[in-house]
């Protein structure tokens, strides 16, 4: 046995005891032992891993990787299973009688498919002109080279055996022909041919002969046919015809949709122009005509025009073509001859104006200028007219009268404004300065004004040069300072300020950038003025009318319903400063006091937005309306007072003046100053002023009726106009606007709301001194969160783990995989090595066989 064994221990048996024996050893060896150091050591705490055996874990790994994927490399690409694929075998539904059809069924399929893979249908028969392809295919018809037909025959068997097979002589006959044709002469060969050439050319002439007489039957057939035909196509009576059902008519849409069908199709407009090819057109046009223009002032000839050549009285005219017919009918009109726009510019006579007038309007065929024919014939047309109204003028109608008389001013205005633009240069400059934009505009008609505007701003096109923009942006400042000295005059020219808000609108369209900042620093001035005169003062007095057309001017050129926008809302701003800040001490201060209400309607007409200072504008106007009296039911605000030198300022005290009073507009001049003395006129004016101010408070009521808070917003307005204003006093149309408006104010206050309150909350708990209990901390474990929270950090910390594991394993079986490609591949190249070594040696000895052998040779000689 040995050696004895030590007590206590049993004997190991097998690997496994020599496996553990290994194992025991490679423990008790300490350098193969590797201890894991830690930071701190802490008492009471179990470690799981300090102390390793990598050797030992390597050796495990690598065993483990040689059982399972070495051998799955080894075995890739081959199969060592076999699989019954016959069909049905592995469903359990299917029966064996079924199984065994399926299968005969697959198996017939398979040689059918091959069989008939070329044939189309095997169980029709295919037939030409009635006869079967199979026949045909058997190439029985005969080549008859002789027969000009289409027909062929077939070749007969005594033919074919007399040419081929060794002939008639050759062929052996049966034994019954060689009884019978014993006692006859046998025919020698050339007997035989000729036999079948006159069998052969009698075949030939019955054939000729059958085709003869179907040729005939078809030309008989055909012309009984067409003698049956035209039987056939003989009318019958209309006795025996038979009744047919009558077409139904067509309705709208058929007949809609065959009108649709021949109409004409639209046809391909011209190509729309670009903003700047326009604008180059315009500019080259406005050239051209001022190129005309100056050439006219100066007296130049125009040498575009062809001088007519010097005809002498022996020239027969032999080279003379007629290109066009130049022949003119003639007539008169107004005892003057009708001659084209040439002509009659040279045979015209007048003052220099009128020749002026005409020499300008050849060339142009615009808006501002037009033909000279056409301005005479407008002209004759007006003396037509009037000169009719004069001889006729009783026998028509007013109405008819009144009417043509407008139409022939509009006309005389029409060609007084063309004249005008003719007169004027067609193309112009953007001014440096303001003083030359102005010098260029004063001391003309309006007409003119608004003619040079628009030359300016299509001669001067941002498209046309670079810096024209820039240009076109000054002018838009040029232009409002210039309706605002217009409208500061000692009488402000409001129809032409009225009329260059077109071209202001224009330029602001274009530029809206730069006409908001320009809109906007005059505002910020009008706002600094007010301010500075309350600190100095301590109230500030409202402005001219030529400083609050800013804010007509304001709501004409940008958009007022804007919750916010950068010129509207300090417009807003203002406005609402000046009916704050201002009092009322005059009635000028009401006209525009009332002038900038109406603004603030006009701005809040869309949006619907509430303004305060408005309401208050209001109601102190119409306390201004009412005697003074110790108390009242309402509260005047600021800058109104209850009590004051101007708190009767619109107070009527004469009868006779309400009883004259007619309802007109409110005149704008009237802001800058009044200049009437008579009482009458101011009384009247006074009542124009409250019933300006009630139509304001009707549209306010109109347009705040759906407020939630509306009564109480027109509570003291209501009051004013019940209790202290009084109404009986003013004329009717006021007492009825007073009763419209109260009937308003009583149908939107009946509308039902709810006061506002608190929001009912959960009564506060009382401050409970339980004391806070906070987890110790472990170190190790996740801290500061839930139960929940802690399980989901484990499972993200476990993931973690081990996909770094699984990349760890990934890697290591990549890199055994290459070890063991890179063996195989050692090995192939030792083994290749090995045998061109062997080969190389068997080369080699025969080599030195060979040398030896032809040594041996050369020494035998």
């Amino acid at each position: 046995m040995g050696k004895n064994m030590k007590k206590g221990k049993k004997p190991l048996a097998g690997a496994a005891g020599r496996v553990s024996k290994a194992r025991s050893e490679v423990r008790d060896n300490p350098f193969e032992v590797k201890i894991n150091k830690q930071k701190f050591s802490v008492l009471g705490r179990k470690t799981k891993h300090d102390v390793g055996l990598p050797g030992v874990s390597k050796s495990k790994a690598l065993k483990k990787r040689k059982d399972t994927l070495l051998k799955e490399y080894q075995q890739r690409g081959k199969s060592g299973l076999f699989s019954d694929k016959r069909i049905g075998e592995y469903d359990t539904k299917l029966t064996p009688e079924d199984k065994m059809m399926k299968r005969f069924a697959l198996e017939r399929q398979k040689h059918v498919g091959k069989k008939t893979m070329y044939n189309l249908n095997e169980e029709e028969e295919l037939t030409h002109y009635g006869q079967s392809l199979a026949a045909l295919e058997k190439l029985n018809d005969a080549v008859d080279s002789d027969s000009d037909t289409e027909e062929r025959g077939a070749l007969s068997a005594e033919l074919t055996a007399a040419h081929f097979g060794g002939g008639g002589l050759l062929r052996k006959k049966a034994a019954s022909e060689q009884i019978e044709e014993e006692p006859e002469k046998p025919k020698t060969r050339k007997e035989l041919i000729e036999e079948l050439i006159a069998k052969s050319k009698m075949e030939k002439r019955e054939r000729q002969s059958q085709r003869e007489k179907a040729l005939e039957l078809t030309e008989k057939l055909d012309s009984d046919w067409k003698a049956i035909q035209g039987l056939l196509a003989h009318k019958t009576p209309k006795s025996e015809r038979k009744v047919e059902p009558e077409k139904p008519k067509p309705d709208d849409y058929d007949m809609m949709v065959r009108q649709l069908v021949f109409d004409m199709k639209a046809k391909p407009s011209d190509k729309m122009k670009s903003e700047a090819e326009v604008a180059k057109e315009e500019q080259e046009r406005l050239q051209k005509l001022e190129a005309e223009r100056l050439r006219r002032m100066r007296g130049e000839d125009d040498k575009t025009k062809k001088k007519p050549k010097h005809i002498s009285a022996d020239d027969l005219m032999d080279g003379f073509i007629l290109d066009k017919d130049d022949r003119l009918m003639l007539s008169y009109k107004d005892g003057k001859m009708n001659l084209p726009d040439s002509e009659d510019n040279e045979l015209k006579t007048g003052n220099d104006d009128d020749a002026v007038v005409n020499e300008g309007s050849d060339d142009g065929e615009d808006e501002d200028t037009d033909g000279s024919g056409e301005e005479e014939e407008e002209g004759s047309d007006v003396s037509d007219n009037h000169s009719d109204l004069e001889s006729n003028g009783g026998s028509e109608e007013d109405e008819e009268v009144q009417v043509k008389v407008m139409k022939k001013n509009k006309k005389i205005k029409e060609k007084h404004s063309k004249e005008a633009g003719s007169q004027l240069p067609f193309t112009f400059d953007v001014p440096e300065l303001y003083e030359d934009f102005q010098s260029l505009l004063s001391e003309k008609p309006t007409d003119q004004q608004l003619i040079i505007l628009e030359r300016i701003q299509k001669c001067n096109h941002p498209s046309l040069a670079q810096g024209n923009k820039a240009k076109l942006e000054k002018l838009f400042g040029f232009l409002l300072d210039y309706i605002m000295d217009l409208a500061g005059q000692e009488t402000p020219d409001l129809q032409t300020v009225d009329k260059m808000i077109v071209p202001l609108y224009n330029l602001c369209q274009m530029f809206p950038e730069a006409a908001a900042d320009c809109v906007r620093d005059a505002l910020r001035d009008i706002a600094r003025t007010v301010d500075e005169a309350v600190e100095s003062k301590g109230r500030a007095a409202y402005p001219a009318l030529h400083v609050l057309l800013y804010f007509k001017i304001t709501g004409i050129l940008f958009p007022t319903s804007d919750f916010w926008h950068p010129v509207v809302t300090p417009a807003v701003a203002v406005m609402s400063q000046l009916l704050t800040k201002c009092p009322v001490a005059s009635l000028e201060d009401v006209a525009a006091g009332l002038f900038i209400s109406c603004m603030f309607l006009e701005y809040v007409s869309l949006s619907k937005r509430f303004i305060p200072e408005l309401i208050n504008f209001l109601l102190g106007i119409l306390h201004l309306a009412t005697p003074r009296k110790a108390s009242a039911d309402y509260v005047v605000v600021p800058p109104f007072k209850f009590h004051g030198k101007s708190s009767e300022l619109l107070l009527i005290d004469s009868t006779e003046d309400v009883a004259s009073w007619v309802k007109r507009n409110l005149p704008l001049t009237t802001i800058n100053g009044l200049d009437l003395e008579d009482k009458t006129e101011i009384n009247h004016f006074k009542l124009t002023c409250i019933a300006v101010c009630l139509d304001l408070v009707k549209r306010c009521v109109d347009n705040y009726g759906a407020l939630p808070a509306f009564k109480e917003i027109f509570s003291p307005i209501e009051k004013i106009i019940r209790g202290p204003l009084p109404q009986n006093t003013f004329p009717e149309k006021i007492q009825d606007l007073c009763k419209n408006i109260l009937d308003d104010i009583e149908k939107h206050s009946k509308k039902p709301y709810s006061p506002l309150v608190f929001e009912k909350q959960m009564p506060v708990p009382m401050k409970m001194f339980t004391p806070k209990v906070m987890p110790v901390l472990e170190f190790g474990k996740k801290q500061g969160c839930n139960r929940v929270e802690r399980e989901r950090k484990k499972l993200i910390h476990k993931h973690k783990r081990e996909f770094k594991g699984a990349v760890r394993e990934i890697r290591k079986d990549n890199q055994f995989l290459a070890r063991e490609k890179l063996s195989e591949t050692m090995q192939r190249d030792a083994e290749r090595k090995r045998k061109v070594k062997e080969l190389f040696n068997s080369l080699s000895t025969q080599e030195g066989e060979w040398k030896a052998l032809k040594k041996k040779k050369m020494k035998g000689k």
